[in-house]
């Protein structure tokens, strides 16, 4: 599961708000899609430029992931790599491409958690309920070093 971080936070609530607000969104678009509208707060770059990278190979998103290559100078590899920085890890692209994270899911409402990965408005829901899961984990995180400090002293 991804790191919690304010980054990461962030961006997912951006994500979530621009296409809530009519930002566009193409499932089949390597930079309109879940991990494509992501990737574009993540990384600054716009949705044709990351689809551009993706198409330097083959495959969707998942595939993409397979081929992933850390040491790699590919545009797509790059890219991925900012985004582990901000706090993702490779199944956490797969899984929100396919909106399938049991964890993130099992927040939801028991009548909202069959989410179809390509419309988006589940996309909204679940990047929204990633975003408070990861902010609480990041506030206990804090919480709990807090204490430790003051237990020092």
């Amino acid at each position: 599961m991804a790191r919690p971080t304010p980054e990461l936070i962030n961006a997912l609530r951006r994500t979530a708000l621009k296409l809530q607000n009519g930002a566009t969104y193409q499932w089949g678009h390597m930079g309109g899609c879940n991990c494509g509208n992501l990737a574009q707060e993540l990384t600054s770059l716009n949705k044709d430029d990351i689809h551009r990278y993706a198409m330097q190979r083959y495959g969707d998103w998942n595939e993409q992931i397979d081929d992933y290559c850390p040491a790699s100078q590919m545009p797509l590899d790059l890219l991925i790599n900012q985004m582990i920085t901000a706090g993702l890890m490779l199944e956490d692209l797969k899984h929100l491409e396919k909106l399938d994270d049991r964890q993130i899911l099992l927040r939801l409402p028991l009548n909202k958690r069959y989410l179809k990965h390509n419309i988006r408005e589940d996309v909204i829901l679940y990047m929204n309920a990633w975003a408070d899961m990861l902010e609480e984990q990041l506030l206990q995180k804090i919480q709990l070093t807090d204490l430790e400090a003051i237990m020092a002293v």
